[in-house]
């Protein structure tokens, strides 16, 4: 008797294999597809942002100057732009508990191992950022964009060392043809010095690309340790430790500065700019940690190289040059051959 009711169920109804293909009325291989789409379409949206900040970056930073000197505080603009950062990912967090309510992913209590690692990527960064603004000394926009890609290299190195991701041939020589390219972009035909940039520049530019590739990749490996958990907490945590350091470099470097003259001495409007810029940056790289990989974030600044060239051209007077040329050239194929060598994996 049970088994002809089950039967008579199974006529009248629809088939057990049609309920378990299909998923809120529609095929399963439509929903697949629809997460499919939706992950890259958020994929390509925060890269396609990281690239316009990036871009703008450098150049909202030397417009910042007056008569090529700061007069603003550089570590109290770090520290507002990772107080900034800390505030927005505070923001989404509280949006995510009025809608869904308090999870174990979404709530900001953690362990101590947990909270432990974020020190060590939140002082890289420090160091790295403070050098941003001091390699302005030695290079103009275009030519920071360029040597910024030097930590290819370094991202991709450690990024096989401490993810355990193997990169293929292709892509090993794509990172050579990179660096390829920025030398190329820095030589300078009408002087007696070889290379636009000098000594200084080049040892801060390696500086900041081990620093930077070291960071990303180490930051990378925090957020996809625990993939569940919300990016916006592990984001406050690692903000909160860097504004803990920014304020440590504040009273160290610029305590009587800010003391005397006060802690927005010399802000303008463009250093709002570049102070939000910094901050929503900041926001895009660890979201293209979290659902992408570092090597999109390294690669998404080798494009804003392009465009920070163009924009430097009207505001700067920026000369572009044969060399240039050329070297934007050789980054390019790099990116391609890049995305060629991921499809083999």
């Amino acid at each position: 008797m049970e088994y002809r009711k089950i039967k008579d169920e199974d006529k009248d109804g629809t088939s057990v294999t049609d309920d378990i293909e299909s998923l809120g009325g529609k095929p399963l291989s439509a929903n697949i597809a629809a997460s499919e789409r939706s992950r890259w379409m958020r994929k390509t949206t925060v890269t396609f942002a990281l690239t316009l900040l990036t871009s703008s970056q450098a150049i909202l930073i030397v417009w910042s100057k007056r008569a090529g000197k700061y007069e603003y505080s550089v570590t109290t603009a770090n520290f507002m732009v990772e107080t900034l950062k800390c505030a927005l990912s505070l923001l989404a967090l509280v949006r995510i508990w009025r809608n869904e309510g308090v999870t174990e992913d979404t709530r900001l209590s953690t362990t101590f191992d947990e909270v432990s690692v974020y020190p060590i990527p939140a002082a890289l960064y420090l160091v790295k950022n403070l050098l941003q603004y001091y390699i302005f000394a030695y290079v103009d926009a275009p030519g920071y964009q360029i040597l910024k890609n030097l930590n290819i290299i370094s991202t991709g190195v450690l990024y096989r060392i401490i993810l355990k991701k193997k990169l293929s041939e292709i892509q090993w020589a794509a990172f050579v043809l990179l660096c390829a390219g920025c030398t190329t972009a820095q030589l300078n035909s009408n002087s007696d010095h070889v290379l636009q940039t000098p000594f200084q520049g080049w040892i801060m530019a390696i500086v900041m690309a081990l620093l930077s590739g070291f960071a990303g990749v180490y930051t990378e490996a925090i957020m996809k340790k625990r993939p569940s958990r919300n990016i916006n907490v592990q984001n406050f945590w690692l903000y909160v430790f860097g504004m803990v350091f920014n304020a440590v470099a504040i009273l160290i470097q610029d305590f009587d500065a800010v003391m005397n003259k006060g802690f927005f001495h010399g802000y303008s409007f463009i250093t709002v700019l570049m102070i939000l810029n910094h901050a929503l940056s900041g926001i895009a790289v660890s979201m293209v940690m979290k659902y992408a990989d570092n090597i999109v974030k390294v690669y998404s600044t080798s494009v804003a190289m392009l465009l920070t060239a163009v924009v430097s051209v009207f505001l700067f007077g920026f000369h572009l040059s044969l060399a240039f040329f050329l070297g934007s050239t050789v980054v390019s194929v790099s990116v391609y051959l890049h995305s060629v060598g991921k499809l083999q994996w």
